[in-house]
Order: structure tokens, then sequence, then C-alpha cells
């Protein structure tokens, strides 16, 4: 393991590799990535949750595939099974206020200047939805099961957020849910243990979209789990 923040490593083998993305943030930080506690209060983390279940318009999430040069969407649901949902117009200018507040924070934290976002994907993991080991900016390279490599497939993502509008618990219920943890596979702690985030509705995670923070969403066992996810284009310092 490395050490890549005070109490966070990662798996050795990362550093061998030529990850042309794989920038980290300050080493001295607790950890490298960002919570953000209270993004949004409880009551529109409800309203926001109560309408999406209200909402008949989603679809199924596509994930990206290599076709040659050429990257491509396609249906999966060995690797990928969410609905993605569309904030009302009302919901989205709460959120991009709220995330405009926090912006300069966000920048200092990862030493970049924040440029254009992607639309937001309100995503639905309802029991049986999960999201298997991905980065978010590049798609891993493999020689007879081996990691040799990434390939970076989304150069404009430096950056994901995922805020949380419901929250992980052992009781599932309406705006809670069994499962569904976020696992950042290759980061654990000084134990070996991987690095996972149990969400709590109003939080939102911030972390650099290169292979370094390659994650997954476990099996949602009970419930109903929202996130809001948002990807960032950047200059970095």
């Amino acid at each position: 393991m490395v050490q890549i923040s005070n109490h966070v490593f990662c798996k050795k083998f990362l550093t061998t590799l030529d990850i042309k993305t794989g920038i980290l943030p300050n080493p001295y930080y607790d950890y490298p990535f960002m919570i953000i506690k209270n993004f949004l209060p409880s009551k529109m983390c409800e309203e926001i949750t109560a309408s999406m279940r209200e909402n008949e318009d989603s679809i199924e999430a596509k994930i990206r595939i290599q076709n040659g040069i050429k990257i491509d969407t396609a249906i999966n649901t060995a690797i990928r099974k969410t609905n993605i949902h569309k904030l009302t117009s009302a919901h989205k200018k709460i959120y991009d206020n709220c995330f405009f507040k926090h912006q300069e924070d966000i920048e200092k934290f990862f030493n970049l200047a924040l440029t254009t976002s992607t639309k937001i994907q309100a995503l639905e993991y309802t029991k049986g939805s999960f999201y298997k080991q991905h980065s978010d900016d590049s798609s891993v390279l493999l020689k007879d099961k081996k990691i040799i490599g990434f390939r970076t497939v989304a150069p404009q993502r430096k950056l994901t957020s995922v805020l949380f509008t419901t929250n992980y618990s052992d009781i599932a219920s309406i705006n809670t849910f069994k499962g569904g943890e976020l696992v950042f596979n290759y980061l654990c702690d000084s134990e070996g243990e991987k690095i996972q985030i149990e969400p709590k509705s109003g939080d939102m995670v911030v972390f650099l979209s290169n292979p370094y923070f390659t994650h997954e969403v476990l099996e949602v066992k009970e419930g109903y789990r929202v996130s809001l996810v948002q990807w960032h284009d950047a200059i970095i310092s």
C-alpha cells in the first residue's frame, strides 16, 4: 500500500502505471476526497426523492463501451442496473445555487478551477440495483486478466460530485435503504480495509474522476437509494 493522505492508502500497483489523469489531492489532508455535510437540508432531500418516486419518465442508465476508436454507450444490466430521472427545473436551480456556495471550497481542496459541468443525473437505485467497479474518466486495460493500464475516454471529467437524498440504514423505509454502499476499490485504511461510504441524506461526496478513485455501488438490498451525480471539467493547477 502507498499512503496518499493521513488516513488513506492506495493499492501499490497503481503507482507503477502511467495514468495520464492520475493526479491526487494534497497528501496532508485526512482524506483524498471531500465530504460536504448538509449540502441540502433534509426537507429538500425528501421533496426531491418524492418527486422522483412520482416521476414516470425514467430511463435505464447506460455504460460507456469502446468500439474501435469510438466511444459508444449501451445498456448492460450485468454491470449497471440503475434508472435515471430528470430533476425539475426548480430542484435544479436549488441544487445549482447550493453548489455555487461551495464551489470555492471545492476548488481550493482539489487545487483546480472548475469550468463546465454536465447535466445532473438523478439516479434511482431500487432493490437489486447496483453499479460495478468503474472509473469515471477511463476504461481499464487488461492482459491475461491483469490490469496493465487505463485508457482515458472522458477527459472532460476531472471531478465527480455525488449528492445523496436518501439515507443508508439497517431499516429500509420510504427515505432509507439497506446495502448500496459507495466503495472505493483501490483505496483502503491502515488495516487494508477498502474505503466504504454509507450515504447520509443531504451529504455530498466530491472526488477526482481518475482511476485512483475507481468505485462501485454495492447492490441495494431494500429501500430506495437516490443520488444526484455530476461531472465537472476543470483547469488543474
